[in-house]
């Protein structure tokens, strides 16, 4: 009889003892989070730039018209932000982004003067068709990517740039290198539409943001995403399909960017083929200060909404400042490298502690290896 009753005591330590490892492992994963990749580092420089640029110049910095600006233009950066976090976050880099959302604006722009030229009723109601039609530009030219890295073998810089390249071409033969004009009123409208002293382009925003970072976190796919750039070789052994990981990962980031043409529109009835020309360069800076790991592996979306709205913070200040655009290229770059010297300090901190770190990495890996076996299981 006791031998029968303390076979349940051990069985009850053990689940508990494998519970609290558990969570030592998930807060250590929380704790690195907050304290190594910049969730706290960013919310702290956003404040101070918001603090900074308020007491240098209230009047104009802390208006009405310049908070809306800021929550206005932010979301179109910011959404192409996350898709480059997606990339990155598998090891990858996808250069196309803003040509994928450029060619989605083009595509819908072009449309809709097709069907209003026609009748003009008709394009009007076209809305969401047209926005439908956007969305799949993007993940199409996302899938084409997807398809040249993990089908073909092109690395992930050498393919996007090809695509960036195509993506262009097309956006300029169509366009005749000219400037489009026309959108649904619908678009123009929702652009211009508040819920209280909110944009809902910021509301927008901040859905798509937290949309990704459940997908990251919480499910199975997000921890495929991770380990594939973390080691992907390890990923292969531990039968996650890179292919359809890449695949996912590009045609999912591509989709962004297809929102994020439709964004363009909802701000702005036009598009080009060379609309935000630099935010090629802009949306990397923002995912690697929103702690990105750029050889993959890691990523937080928190960091990378963060990022945004400081640099587009630093942006509005150093206009209200009356600064040039080329002084505020020179403050990215600044803060860049000020960042990256602050995540090599913090990264090798751990080296000092190298026992339990790996006991720790090695127990993270093994549950997330471990989850992803039992997710395979029971599909």
């Amino acid at each position: 009889m006791k031998t029968e009753q303390a076979q349940p005591e051990t069985g009850a330590n053990s689940f508990a003892a494998m519970n609290n490892r558990i969570g030592r492992v998930v807060a250590e994963a929380v704790g690195r989070t907050l304290r190594d990749r910049g969730v706290s580092r960013m919310l702290i420089a956003l404040v101070a730039a918001f603090a900074f640029f308020a007491i240098m110049r209230p009047q104009i910095f802390l208006g009405p018209i310049n908070m809306q600006n800021i929550m206005v233009a932010a979301p179109e950066v910011g959404v192409i932000a996350i898709a480059m976090m997606l990339a990155m976050l598998t090891g990858g880099i996808d250069l196309s982004l803003v040509s994928i959302a450029n060619l989605s604006a083009v595509t819908m722009s072009t449309l809709f003067t097709m069907m209003a030229a026609s009748n003009p009723a008709t394009g009007q109601s076209m809305t969401v068709p047209l926005v439908l039609i956007g969305l799949l530009v993007g993940a199409a030219c996302g899938l084409l990517n997807g398809l040249l890295i993990s089908l073909v073998g092109i690395t992930p810089i050498l393919a996007t740039l090809a695509t960036m390249q195509i993506l262009n071409g097309i956006a300029i033969v169509w366009t005749g290198g000219k400037t489009l004009y026309g959108a649904p009123a619908a678009l123009t409208t929702f652009g211009k539409t508040a819920l209280g002293p909110v944009p809902m382009l910021f509301i927008v925003f901040i859905l798509v943001a937290i949309v990704i970072a459940t997908v990251v976190r919480s499910t199975a796919l997000g921890r495929k995403l991770e380990l594939q750039g973390a080691n992907p070789v390890a990923a292969r052994f531990s039968g996650i399909p890179s292919r359809s990981v890449l695949i996912a990962s590009y045609t999912i980031g591509g989709t962004l960017a297809g929102l994020a043409g439709v964004l363009f529109l909802c701000r702005n009835p036009t598009a080009s083929a060379d609309y935000g020309a630099s935010y090629v360069l802009l949306v990397i800076v923002i995912a690697v200060l929103g702690g990105t790991n750029p050889n993959g592996g890691f990523a937080t979306v928190a960091g990378v909404v963060l990022a945004t709205l400081t640099l587009q913070v630093v942006a509005s200040g150093f206009t209200a400042l009356r600064l040039s655009p080329y002084q505020y290229s020179i403050a990215q770059g600044v803060i860049l490298v000020v960042v990256m010297i602050l995540d090599t300090i913090n990264w090798s901190r751990p080296k000092l502690r190298k026992p339990a770190v790996t006991t720790d990495s090695a127990s993270l890996q093994t549950t997330q290896v471990g989850s992803i076996k039992k997710d395979k299981e029971q599909e």
